[in-house]
């Protein structure tokens, strides 16, 4: 299986023969190509066009964060499977007003069930959410009714903002009190550890895009214009619930993130080096974790399943299955 590689030292990438490495002021460290999917990159970094050409070459992406965590963008190689006949059929689907918001209040749908059953996970092992889950069960029954984008994202909205109010019955820790989603700048640690979290959402989906016949300038629920990517957004609303937040809840009821693990810079609360270290190793795991797929019977990761939900997309683009977000079942 290839390896997603996080870098939060200073230095230098360099290309010899057919390997690369990375070299610090301690050492340096090849890294077999063979076996990278990405890198992530969070430390000061430099390098030269040949590695760049390289990194085409073998197709991997490379993705850029500021000394903040914040994600600043993405060295994304010529697109391997590029496909003219596939970027058609994403901007007829965009451009056909009917069949936009089929998508989009798709992507809704599965974001707002997969929220439903985070509740209702919580709310088995004695967290009291009813109430919450009664509300966002009756705004799911909107989505029907939405005539537009806009419509479908404000009942988004309205579904997440209940969502949030039922992070501190989950939580339960006065160290990580929410106050209530603020994300730029985060103003509490667990908009720290949302923003952070999401973050690496995005960057994971777009790197599965890489790998099929979609063009991620082009999404549906998230308005395409002169932003650089959008179907990475559209998609990693499903996942975000069930990958981000649960992963959130799990370390901090684990004791695994301290208040420690978070600096205060002038308006905001951010992960230091180490807290986004813990959180980068659960994520990990969490997208390397497997669940019995229904259809296929058998064990499939989480990573995967993001690749198939692509590949599930481009079915419903070519007018050869309906598209059905993925929904948790636990």
């Amino acid at each position: 299986m290839k390896k997603t590689i996080y870098v939060f030292n200073s230095g230098e990438f360099k290309r010899k023969d057919n390997t690369i490495y990375f070299e610090s002021e301690k050492d340096r460290k090849y890294l077999p190509i063979e076996d990278i999917n990405e890198i992530l990159i969070f430390g000061e970094v430099t390098l030269n066009k040949r590695f760049l050409e390289f990194m085409t070459q073998k197709e991997i992406i490379l993705h850029f964060f500021n000394n903040y965590g914040y994600y600043t963008g993405s060295y994304y190689p010529r697109e391997h499977l590029n496909s003219g006949y596939m970027i058609l059929k994403q901007a007829e689907f965009y451009l056909d007003e009917s069949k936009r918001i089929t998508l989009a209040r798709a992507f809704v749908r599965g974001a707002a069930l997969n929220i439903l059953n985070v509740l209702k996970y919580y709310n088995n092992r004695g967290k009291e959410l009813n109430e919450e889950m009664e509300k966002i069960d009756r705004l799911i029954g909107l989505l029907d009714g939405c005539t537009t984008v806009e419509e479908l994202m404000a009942i988004e909205g309205n579904i997440r903002d209940v969502y949030y109010e039922a992070f501190n019955t989950i939580i339960d820790n006065p160290e990580f009190y929410f106050e209530g989603r603020s994300r730029r700048p985060p103003r509490d640690r667990i908009n720290a550890l949302i923003s952070f979290g999401n973050t690496l959402a995005y960057t994971t989906v777009l790197s599965e895009i890489y790998k099929t016949h979609l063009d991620p300038r082009i999404g549906y629920l998230h308005t395409t214009n002169f932003r650089k990517f959008t179907l990475n957004l559209d998609i990693a609303e499903i996942f975000k619930p069930i990958l981000v937040d649960r992963l959130i809840f799990a370390l901090i009821g684990r004791n695994m993130l301290k208040a420690s693990y978070f600096e205060a810079k002038t308006d905001s609360i951010l992960l230091n080096e180490k807290g986004r270290r813990v959180f980068i190793q659960g994520w990990e795991e969490k997208l390397q974790t497997t669940i019995k797929h229904r259809e296929l019977g058998r064990e499939v990761s989480y990573r995967r399943i993001i690749r198939m939900e692509l590949y599930k997309l481009e079915k419903h683009l070519i007018g050869e299955k309906e598209y059905e977000p993925f929904v948790s079942r636990w």
